[in-house]
């Protein structure tokens, strides 16, 4: 029996910030193996709620894992793309048990725009039927939280401690933080400087399509395209019956549309500008760094005053 294959890097997160970019672009590196599954979250160990079951693709079992990494034994990297990572609390130690030499890739966002971006996701299939302040206060007040449970909106979002538990456990010259922001401006770059991190040839990157666009803004064509994406009969035939890549081209193609992206109410974006301006100053500190792209929505300069606003409300 062969032996098993862990991945050595990860691309932990964060939800919504340009994973599945990354992951399209160093899935085409010659020295670099990424399954066809994009996002496992084996470490996560995912109980979905029943009602979110069908919703939640993901790997349990250590054999269906393996499985994933079959034809990876010439590769000199071996990645696995799950953003649930950096929110898991246990995530990280359970990679360090079966990979303590790995590297970790953290790719961040604007976390109001993280937050928006997650709400649209989920109302467009149907997952969220409120206006988003109410999605928000929502989902922050029940008293069952985690992957699969709830949607996590504010939580996925406080960097600072997420990145410090990796940083704890793997040593923090083996995390990579990048921003979305500079990998729309400059992808080459971004990429460029992951290359170095993981130790792979950098010039590939020439050879690497980087103009394709992943996960751009659709809106549903209709509140029937929202039914079909949330049941769980259309979502079980989509997974087992076509391959993922022309599930999510379907998707995309003829249940979606393209448009402008709605425009964040102004009560909800002061909300999360007082709520996360905490957060983005710890992270600051925590990584001796400033960080205006994790304000590049903000324009509400009263962000406290609308949150106090807002709690007293709920």
């Amino acid at each position: 029996m062969r032996d098993f294959i862990w991945p050595n890097f990860y691309i932990v997160g964060a939800v919504k910030s340009g994973t599945t970019s990354l992951y399209a672009y160093l899935k085409q590196h010659p020295q670099v193996f990424l399954p066809n599954m994009k996002e496992p979250h084996y470490f996560t160990q995912a109980h979905p709620r029943p009602e979110q079951d069908h919703l939640i693709q993901r790997v349990s079992s250590e054999s269906e894992y393996q499985h994933l990494y079959r034809g990876s034994e010439n590769f000199s990297c071996v990645g696995d793309a799950s953003p649930s990572y950096l929110w898991c609390p246990e995530a990280a130690e359970r990679i360090y048990q079966v990979r303590p030499d790995a590297r970790m890739i953290v790719i961040l966002r604007d976390p109001v725009q993280r937050a928006y971006a997650q709400y649209l996701m989920d109302h467009n299939e149907g997952v969220i039927n409120l206006p988003f302040l109410a999605a928000l206060k929502k989902d922050w007040t029940r008293p069952d939280k985690g992957w699969g449970v709830s949607q996590l909106y504010l939580e996925l979002g406080q960097y600072a401690a997420q990145i410090s538990r990796y940083q704890q456990r793997f040593g923090t010259e083996n995390v990579h933080i990048c921003l979305l922001e500079d990998l729309k401006k400059n992808p080459a770059e971004v990429l460029k400087n992951i290359c170095e991190f993981l130790g792979i040839d950098p010039q590939a990157i020439n050879h690497i399509d980087l103009q394709s666009i992943h996960n751009a803004y659709r809106l549903p064509r209709g509140n029937w395209a929202r039914i079909l994406a949330s049941h769980p009969i259309s979502r079980r035939i989509g997974e087992h019956f076509f391959p993922r890549r022309w599930g999510d081209y379907i998707w995309r193609h003829f249940f979606l549309m393209k448009s402008h992206k709605p425009p964040i109410d102004v009560e909800a974006r002061s909300f999360l500008q007082a709520f996360y301006e905490p957060e983005i100053q710890q992270l600051e500190k925590l990584l001796d760094r400033p960080l205006p792209e994790l304000r590049s929505s903000w324009k509400n300069q009263n962000a406290r005053k609308g949150f106090e606003s807002t709690q007293q409300g709920t």
